[in-house]
């Protein structure tokens, strides 16, 4: 019952996500020639060039890329990015060919960023049901899976080496420049879809006054945190450091409290780009003779 209320939650993210794909590209992109990334972007490009339903050449071209999948990411991956693709597919030719979906603006600037919006959305809520919309999102997914490196970085180094593509094809720099800035847009969704879009900083303070310290955030502040014990790289001399998350809005609080009692403190800020359950769990992972609280 689980596996299937997941997997139900998983479709959903697809269905919605091939939607916004679709719009973005029917709306926007494939009227202005702004080529997205990966498959997608070849689509328009071989839609241009051969005047071949852009729905049906992502799903032709896309075939070989999902034999891949499912050697690197098992089968049911494979199963959802086929089911997500062929949505996608029918949903652009369906709005192009039958609707005659009509173009949101002709302005290259606003189809740049909104095609852009649309397309990250999509991409975001694809991969959030656990699937890839073919090409280099697949090439992303295996990569995010091996070594960690973040889905929307690696599909803006691959999909930039698309839209240089185009420029050449559509015989326009300048369309392959408005490209770049809808895939950079695209790529800041995704990555907002899947991690959040945190206000929290991670925060470490190396100091010999730690006590003061951590009395004054927590009285000030009201946060949270741990102090760890430890020692230089020599192992001469003993170390305290201070790890608390803080919101931005309050960092600057912070870095007044540390300069007012240890101006010689070494503080380094983090971003907390992705944060699974609650903050205490920084507070309960250490003895407690270790924390203040």
């Amino acid at each position: 019952m689980i596996k299937l209320k997941s997997e139900i939650i998983n479709y959903t993210f697809i269905f919605v996500g091939a939607f916004f794909l679709a719009l973005g590209m029917v709306g926007f992109l494939i009227p202005n020639k702004i080529a997205t990334g990966g498959i997608a972007g070849l689509s328009i490009i071989f839609h241009h060039l051969f005047q071949l339903p852009t729905g049906f050449i992502l799903a032709v071209v896309n075939i070989p890329l999902l034999l891949l999948s499912i050697n690197y990411l098992g089968k049911k991956f494979a199963i959802r990015t086929i089911i997500a693709i062929i949505f996608i597919a029918v949903m652009i030719d369906f709005l192009t060919e039958i609707l005659h979906f009509p173009t949101l603006s002709s302005n290259t600037l606003l189809s740049s960023l909104y095609g852009g919006v649309s397309v990250g959305l999509g991409l975001g809520f694809i991969f959030k049901g656990e699937a890839s919309a073919g090409a280099g999102t697949i090439i992303a997914k295996i990569l995010h899976a091996k070594i960690g490196v973040r889905t929307g970085d690696v599909l803006l180094v691959l999909d930039a080496l698309v839209v240089i593509a185009a420029g050449v094809v559509f015989k326009d720099i300048e369309l392959a420049l408005w490209s770049l800035i809808s895939i950079y847009v695209a790529s800041k969704l995704i990555n907002m879809i899947l991690t959040g879009n945190r206000h929290e900083k991670v925060i470490h303070i190396s100091t010999n006054k730690e006590t003061l310290i951590s009395e004054q955030i927590i009285k000030k502040l009201g946060i949270k945190g741990t102090v760890i014990k430890g020692s230089d790289l020599n192992f001469e001399n003993d170390k305290t450091i201070i790890l608390i998350v803080v919101e931005i809005s309050r960092l600057n609080a912070l870095k007044s409290i540390i300069k007012e009692i240890d101006p010689d403190a070494f503080m380094v800020v983090m971003e907390a780009s992705e944060m699974l359950g609650s903050s205490r769990h920084i507070d309960e992972s250490y003895p407690k003779s270790k924390l203040f609280s």
